[in-house]
């Protein structure tokens, strides 16, 4: 093998490991920690990379390394302070959520899953009248719990510290034999060939469980998701009603989405 040849290869390498780490990241963002061997599995690799891998992102100062597994660095103060780990792009996300609200109505029972765009959402109920709003979002059942107007029933399940929500298989079983007329979705990333897609596993099945129980889904992302894809799928793109995004939304991707059924709505 030629030396520029071995170059190529350990620069492929390399590229192939910080894609990685970047969705180990991301896990950890969604998840607050981590068990080495679940990483590993999840990611088709040995535990030492996974090792070799936490080190790194250790290294960079996003996670502290604990035996068996990590846990992101900022979790802590995160949570004691109430608030959620993904802000980017609030300036949209606070358009759709005003946009999202117009779409609700008093007397209707909603669900509302975690997330900072939901979040923006919840602040815009406020005021309406005889609503129901079923959440997994510790942070929005605080918001909206007290409010005159509002009765809120939370989900059981697992905590995630960075969406300050709970998740998993038990979270999922509380929606059965339940109904809403709308469900206002989050997700991480949608892309028409993908679906929607999420950093990590728990939240799939608690997703799920919120479609089935809804008559409606309306999906809330900014423009910065479309196009992307995440670790993990939900489903595609049809299983959406109504999508509520930004004006950053390309022309060929609103009308690849609207063409396959599914409302676009510009914030």
């Amino acid at each position: 093998m030629q030396p520029t040849t071995q170059g190529r290869v350990r620069k492929q390498a390399r590229l192939l490991g910080e894609a990685r780490r970047s969705k180990i990241l991301d896990w950890l963002q969604e998840e607050g920690s981590a068990r080495v061997r679940v990483l590993a599995e999840a990611f088709g690799v040995s535990e030492v990379t996974m090792r070799q891998d936490l080190e790194k992102l250790e290294a960079d100062g996003h996670i502290v390394r604990e035996h068996g597994g990590a846990f992101l660095k900022s979790v802590t103060q995160q949570v004691r302070s109430m608030a959620l780990q993904h802000l980017e792009n609030m300036e949209a996300k606070q358009r759709i959520g005003r946009a999202a609200a117009k779409l609700t109505g008093d007397g209707e029972t909603i669900i509302l899953d975690s997330g900072s765009t939901t979040t923006e959402l919840a602040a815009n109920l406020l005021g309406k009248r005889d609503m129901t709003v079923i959440t997994n979002a510790l942070n929005i059942a605080l918001m909206l719990g007290a409010e005159p107007g509002f009765e809120v029933h939370m989900t059981g399940g697992h905590f995630k510290a960075p969406t300050l929500s709970l998740s998993g298989e038990r979270s999922a079983d509380y929606f059965k034999g339940l109904f809403a007329q709308k469900l206002f979705l989050a997700t991480a990333a949608l892309d028409l060939e993908a679906g929607l897609t999420y950093p990590a596993l728990s939240d799939i099945p608690v997703k799920r469980a919120m479609i089935d129980a809804a008559q409606k889904v309306i999906l809330v992302a900014d423009s910065s998701k479309i196009g992307a894809r995440s670790f993990t799928s939900l489903g595609n793109l049809e299983l959406v009603h109504v999508l509520v995004t930004d004006e950053g939304i390309r022309d060929e991707d609103r009308a690849a989405i609207e063409a396959i059924g599914v409302e676009v709505v510009i914030a």
